[in-house]
């Protein structure tokens, strides 16, 4: 009986060089950071909340023909003031124009502004930051003006400088930049000042390598999910500027819409009429909780300390 069970068993032959093998999946940066993005629903659900809205606001005003300043249905009591219905989604105002086509035009223009906005302060205030964070020369000099202006509310200088340089898309634009990059330079700085003396950045210094190669090579690079961190919270903010701007009625031009300018449109009909004021106030919620969530969740994913 003994002799039949220990047929059942085979000796298995050892294999040196097999054991020494170190058999792991390869690791893929880019491909933990999806991973890890997409293993989170609620981010998913905004992201496809957020995609809708950016199609909506960018596709649907080509074909609406949507005018701001129209008036010519004014006098037709029939298409004014409609409240919403399968012909009227969101209704009509009283110049009798279709709150659905105002809305997306409206939020074409702030999302337009915000990401502009976001993308010039983010890129100046990286490339800054990251040489004020490794140049002791023009440390103390960039402090000094960083100083100065911080103690200065940065929507005073915004409102400041759009009514010095008069209303308009670019004006607001370059109103809201103007020392915005400057915060974002500080806080690029901060965090470059954390790691430019570890162990492999004194090593790649003590052999030579260029301040800018260094930088752009063994720095920025390690700060990627703190650059998305602050994109995401830059986002939203720019599209509350552009709001409360337009909401006293600066900034932008009487005849371009946005999402500001549409909520002080219709703020007089929150008694009677009030899908007229909470249709674009919803859908300006909609777009900066969006567009927080989705940044701050990416920027959780590319943490690499994250990729377990």
């Amino acid at each position: 009986m003994k002799t039949e069970q220990m047929n059942e068993f085979i000796f298995v032959e050892t294999n040196s060089l097999a054991s020494e093998k170190i058999d792991t999946p390869k690791y893929s940066y880019w491909r933990s950071v999806m991973r890890k993005f997409f293993s989170n629903k609620v981010a998913i659900f905004m992201l496809i909340l957020m995609l809708a809205v950016l199609l909506m606001s960018f596709i649907q005003p080509l074909f609406s023909g949507y005018k701001f300043m129209d008036v010519k249905d004014i006098n037709d009591f029939t298409k004014r003031y409609n409240p919403p219905s399968a012909k009227f989604w969101f209704g009509t105002d009283a110049n009798g124009m279709s709150l659905f086509d105002a809305v997306w035009a409206g939020a074409k223009t702030s999302i337009s502004i915000s990401v502009i906005a976001t993308l010039i302060t983010t890129v100046i205030g990286v490339v800054v930051g990251a040489i004020w964070g490794t140049s002791k020369a023009i440390d103390r000099f960039m402090l000094e003006i960083y100083n100065i202006i911080s103690n200065v509310p940065t929507l005073l200088i915004v409102i400041v400088l759009s009514y010095t340089f008069g209303s308009g898309f670019w004006n607001l634009i370059f109103a809201m930049c103007v020392t915005s990059w400057l915060s974002v330079a500080y806080f690029i700085r901060v965090q470059v000042m954390i790691i430019r003396d570890r162990e492999y950045n004194l090593a790649s210094k003590t052999l030579g390598t260029p301040t800018l190669r260094m930088i752009f090579r063994n720095i920025l690079p390690y700060l990627i999910s703190i650059i998305v961190t602050d994109v995401s919270r830059a986002l939203p903010s720019f599209i509350s500027y552009e709001t409360f701007l337009s909401f006293l009625g600066v900034g932008l031009s009487s005849d371009v819409p946005s999402l500001g300018r549409l909520i002080a449109k219709y703020t007089n009909n929150m008694s009677n009429y009030p899908y007229l004021f909470w249709i674009p106030v919803t859908v300006l919620a909609l777009v900066s909780v969006s567009l927080y969530i989705v940044g701050q969740t990416l920027a959780d994913a590319a943490d690499p300390r994250t990729h377990i």
